[in-house]
């Protein structure tokens, strides 16, 4: 029984490293991703620039329209008489009670003190000092405080009451933009891409992409390896050749394409124009329907020869004698692809499928370099809609949240392969 135990231990102990190695590169990303879709974080926003879930201070910026505002403030007083300028002198009182407030807390107090001394200077404020965390009651009273000092000025620059109206106005919304709210959004973005039909026409071009050209791979790639499996002469410069677009890289073999397909110069596209294929050379890239077809047309033509490998490998598995014995029983070549070479590679093709179908639904390159996701979106799939919103939008939070959602769809796929893997795994060993 020790024996026993410390034998399973010790498998444990040997599958470890791997377990940490795919906890590290795999289940890390995704669960960092996760946390990110759940703030709105946005690089083209300095108040959003990374997540936080409490309100802080730009303590800079409060320090430069707060002593600002105060002296602009004083003036008005000086020079206004009657209900303005008791409601002036509030939301001036206001304006102390800010800072009375944030002073409470010795820590702003002191960052507040050397920020002011680094302005005076005319020195950089460093990046750590410049923002300030607050909470609880704190925080409660300096938004509203803040609010009620921008709306009240705001309002009486509007019934002409100030005399320097539009620095007052500037200067206090200045301050008012120095709080920086919490950008936690929680499940927002799920619950908005849900409903949006650009992700759901996106993951329809996916689908419709990865379905079409994995099926034509499939096919094409078992006819390409049952005939560089037969014996023949430059069998071996055949099989290099056939091998020569899947080594090519996928943004070189784009670009190629890209030129292929030109509406104007395009070889191949003159070439589908004159056997009748498409009705007019521009058609390839500016057109929905057609614009699909040369996406998948060149996806076809670069992966096809690596579902050809993977099949090649499986068909030299197969003993010769199997089919020796079918002859002599008078089995026909349909008969012995059938009842011989489909179900012995049945194993292979389900690794072939599951290699190319996530490799397909994850496409990026290929279509961002051939097409861009367009026209008009027709061949956007999910991994360019994301990079989309991330990089180019630069809304982090919910490029990670579609980012997510194609991990869930890879993982559904995963899964699926895995049990159809599993069940032929075990009705082989029986």
């Amino acid at each position: 029984m020790r024996k026993g135990l410390s034998e399973r231990n010790l498998g444990y102990l040997l599958i470890l490293p791997a377990l940490l190695l795919i906890l590290v590169i795999a289940i890390y990303p995704v669960a960092r991703s996760f946390y990110l879709s759940l703030y709105d974080i946005r690089l083209n926003d300095p108040t959003k620039l990374e997540p936080h879930s409490s309100y802080a201070i730009d303590v800079e910026r409060y320090t430069d329209n707060q002593l600002l505002l105060a002296s602009v403030m004083d003036q008005e007083i000086a020079q206004t008489e009657g209900e303005v300028e008791q409601r002036l002198s509030e939301l001036r009182a206001d304006l102390d009670n800010v800072q009375t407030v944030l002073e409470e807390d010795p820590a702003f107090q002191e960052r507040f003190a050397e920020v002011d001394n680094l302005l005076l200077e005319g020195e950089e404020v460093p990046p750590e000092l410049k923002r300030y965390t607050i909470q609880g009651d704190q925080a409660d009273t300096v938004v509203a405080k803040i609010k009620e000092i921008n709306g009240g000025l705001v309002d009486l620059n509007r019934q002409g009451f100030l005399d320097q109206g539009d620095r007052v106005v500037g200067l206090s919304n200045g301050l008012a933009e120095t709080i920086i709210e919490p950008n936690f959004v929680g499940l927002h973005y799920y619950k908005k891409y849900l409903q949006d039909g650009r992700m759901w026409a996106s993951l329809n071009n996916t689908l419709i992409f990865t379905v079409i050209s994995v099926t034509l791979e499939l096919i094409l790639g078992l006819w390409i390896a049952m005939v560089i499996n037969r014996e023949f002469f430059g069998r071996g410069a055949v099989r290099a050749a056939v091998l020569i677009p899947w080594a090519l890289p996928t943004a070189v073999a784009a670009m190629m394409w890209k030129f292929l397909f030109d509406g104007q110069n395009g070889i191949m596209a003159k070439i589908f124009e004159s056997i009748g294929l498409i009705p007019d050379m521009g058609v390839l890239l500016t057109t929905k329907f057609w614009s699909m077809f040369a996406v998948i047309f060149a996806d076809v033509w670069k992966t096809t020869p690596f579902m050809a490998l993977l099949i090649l490998a499986g068909l030299q598995t197969i003993p010769r004698n199997l089919y020796e014995a079918a002859e002599v029983d008078g089995a026909s070549k349909v008969q012995q692809f059938f009842r011989i070479t489909l179900p012995m590679l049945r194993t292979t093709i389900l690794v072939a499928l599951l290699f190319r179908t996530l490799d397909a639904f994850r496409v990026f390159d290929l279509i961002y370099v051939l097409t861009g996701g367009g026209p008009a979106n027709a061949t956007e799939t999910i991994s360019v809609y994301a990079y989309k919103t991330m990089f180019s939008q630069l809304n982090f939070g919910a490029g990670s949240a579609l980012a997510v959602i194609v991990f869930f769809c890879v993982a559904l796929i995963s899964i699926l392969f895995v049990r159809l893997l599993g069940r032929d795994l075990i009705s082989d060993g029986r």
